[in-house]
């Protein structure tokens, strides 16, 4: 499996992400490429088209041509690879697919996006049907929409585009989430992820249940679980907040913060506090630091279902990054 695919989801609905145009939808909506969940299929369920899909799937062309569905990144950024899933798609996948990249200020139309001059990513390449087809990107160049062409026709499941977010800092207040991975933050190191991943405590909105946060196995020796968290910009941290939502007999007794600023030695942001199963809990502090990576501690062990913390961005440190990744 390419290293890429373990880098966040751009286009994922969880992000805000969405298909703006697709050229044909006969058999199934265009709209699921984008869904967060993993791709599932009942067989012999039928509609009034035929076999109901949990995917994208065209009508048979009977004309030189192909088809295309354009989607709107939830968090642009750099893409390091892609992921054209055919999974259930077996004698109706299309035999070759390409994507392209664009790069955009604002919100075009549709008819705009059609007409615009998209960056080659991926070239016409061959797919396998019912698997995932992962293709790496060259790229550096931060993009805001893919499009996604299907030669000649035929049905995908999902398109992941996994990449680096680089967010754009015209459009974030001066005290944000620098924790969000919506604006670039992501894990780098982690004790225990048995029941959840933690980047799951990153993401956007509230946690729908108990396994939509970070979760780990039952301790039984006298140590406690742990993530480290780069965070989107080095910040000033005013206020964390750390939501054990759904987790009820599972939630931590304590957690503490910890911060740290390069390789330089941790410091305290939050000192061990007592939380409350099933809450979300919110603390000011002051540590009088920089920031550019933080520790959660949680004792002994349990679940989280997110991790906010806002906090004032290094000054001009987003908007180098932005310049360099839009050139």
């Amino acid at each position: 499996m390419d290293a890429f695919a373990a880098l966040p989801d751009l286009a994922s609905r969880a992000f805000g992400g969405g298909v703006v145009h697709a050229n044909d939808e006969f058999f199934a909506a265009a709209d699921h490429l984008v869904t967060a969940e993993p791709p599932v299929h009942s067989p012999r369920t039928f509609g009034h088209k035929g076999q109901v899909y949990d995917g994208w799937e065209t009508r048979r062309r009977r004309e030189p041509g192909s088809d295309v569905a354009i989607v709107r990144l939830g968090a642009p950024g750099v893409i390091r690879g892609v992921d054209v899933d055919t999974a259930f798609f077996t004698g109706n996948f299309p035999p070759y697919a390409s994507i392209d990249g664009l790069s955009v200020r604002g919100y075009p139309s549709a008819a705009d996006l059609v007409a615009a001059e998209w960056v080659p990513l991926v070239p016409k390449s061959p797919l396998n049907g019912d698997s995932r087809n992962l293709f790496a990107v060259a790229d550096e160049r931060r993009f805001t929409h893919v499009r996604l062409t299907i030669h000649p026709d035929g049905g995908v499941a999902r398109l992941r585009v996994h990449g680096v977010v680089v967010p754009d800092p015209a459009l974030l207040p001066d005290v944000f989430d620098v924790a969000a991975a919506a604006h670039g933050a992501a894990v780098t190191e982690c004790s225990d992820m048995f029941y959840g991943h933690p980047e799951k405590m990153l993401m956007p909105g509230l946690a729908q249940h108990m396994g939509d946060g970070w979760e780990t196995s039952r301790r039984r020796d006298d140590g406690n679980d742990w993530v480290v968290v780069r965070l989107a910009a080095p910040a000033l941290i005013s206020l964390a907040d750390l939501d054990t939502t759904h987790f009820k007999g599972n939630a931590p007794g304590w957690a503490a913060l910890s911060g740290r600023s390069g390789d330089s030695d941790w410091f305290e942001i939050l000192p061990r506090v007592a939380l409350t199963p099933d809450t979300p809990h919110r603390f000011r502090v002051d540590p009088g630091r920089e920031a550019t990576h933080v520790r959660l501690d949680i004792f002994p062990d349990g679940g989280m279902a997110r991790l906010r913390l806002h906090g004032r961005a290094r000054p001009g440190f987003l908007d180098e990054q932005f310049r360099r990744r839009s050139s």
